[in-house]
């Protein structure tokens, strides 16, 4: 057993099939079938069931896909160490929170490209725990998520300090009044978003349970749904400045104990610092930031 033979296996257990993996691997099916075969006769187990529309792992293939994908992993961040002499270039894919990015990465994100040109970087947004699900897939080198995370395969580092504000319809006048109120929901981003254990907290601490959740794919249409009275939200208060100076949402401030969170940047412990993602993160630093600014 190889390393070749177990990205074709790793190709067909993605793929779900010889063919459509023999297509992936820009090779032909008979190929992939052979390799499929020498690994199982070299292992003394069945790796697939075959069936009309394709394969499936056995057990044993379950259990051999994770450390696929975990040597696949690691000859890749060879290769990378090996290019890397201290420039930063290449890909670099990082997660962020959608706030985080709307809050803070713009500026980073400009003066990077400018700094690096030879660096392909991708942002891509969700909620904390999707980010942290790709950060454990390594789909992404690190990502910027809602803390504290505790992960025994992760590490973090604090980025951004964050003050949260509860929104609600301008016609609520303070958050103890939610409390009476027996239509409440909370509108989020989507399942998974970040801060609703930490509104769900507040609103239990004033009285206020009970509630349906809302889930909307952007900011302005959360805002949108606070406006008009379908519910209530917890965002970062550098948020929502205009919509607050418009008069659409009433922002009632928290107290320091349940305002106060923490943005963390995570990335896998078993994974070396890459130059472009080490030059990143000393720009994103706030000290750093606040000097560009002047």
């Amino acid at each position: 057993m190889d390393a070749s033979d177990l990205r074709v296996f790793e190709a067909v257990a993605r793929c779900g099939g010889m063919s459509r993996a023999a297509a992936d691997l820009y090779t032909v099916q008979s190929n992939v079938t052979a390799r499929i075969r020498a690994l199982e006769d070299e292992l003394g187990e069945p790796l697939f069931r075959r069936h009309s529309r394709g394969v499936d792992l056995t057990d044993a293939g379950a259990r051999l896909l994770p450390y696929a994908h975990r040597i696949a992993a690691l000859l890749g961040e060879a290769a990378a160490a090996a290019r890397d002499d201290g420039t930063p270039r290449g890909a670099l894919v990082l997660g962020s929170l959608e706030t985080t990015a709307a809050l803070h990465l713009s500026p980073v994100l400009a003066g990077y490209a400018r700094a690096f040109p030879g660096v392909d970087l991708t942002l891509r947004t969700g909620t904390t725990a999707e980010m942290v699900a790709a950060v454990l897939a390594r789909r992404v080198e690190g990502a910027f998520v809602c803390g504290p995370v505790a992960h025994p395969d992760l590490v973090g580092q604090p980025v951004f300090r964050e003050r949260l504000a509860l929104l609600t319809a301008p016609s609520v006048h303070s958050p103890e009044a939610l409390a009476d109120r027996r239509d409440l929901r909370i509108v989020v981003l989507r399942a998974g978003c970040s801060y609703r254990q930490r509104l769900e907290a507040i609103l239990a601490a004033r009285g206020a349970v009970g509630y349906r959740m809302l889930e909307f794919g952007t900011l302005e249409a959360i805002f949108g749904a606070v406006a008009a009275g379908l519910g209530v939200t917890l965002l970062p208060r550098g948020l929502i400045g205009p919509v607050w100076q418009d008069g659409r949402v009433a922002v009632h401030d928290l107290p320091a104990a349940e305002a106060a969170v923490e943005t963390v940047f995570v990335r896998r412990a078993d994974t070396r610092l890459s130059s472009a993602l080490a030059a990143f993160l000393e720009r994103a630093r706030p000290e750093r930031r606040a000097a560009a600014a002047e």
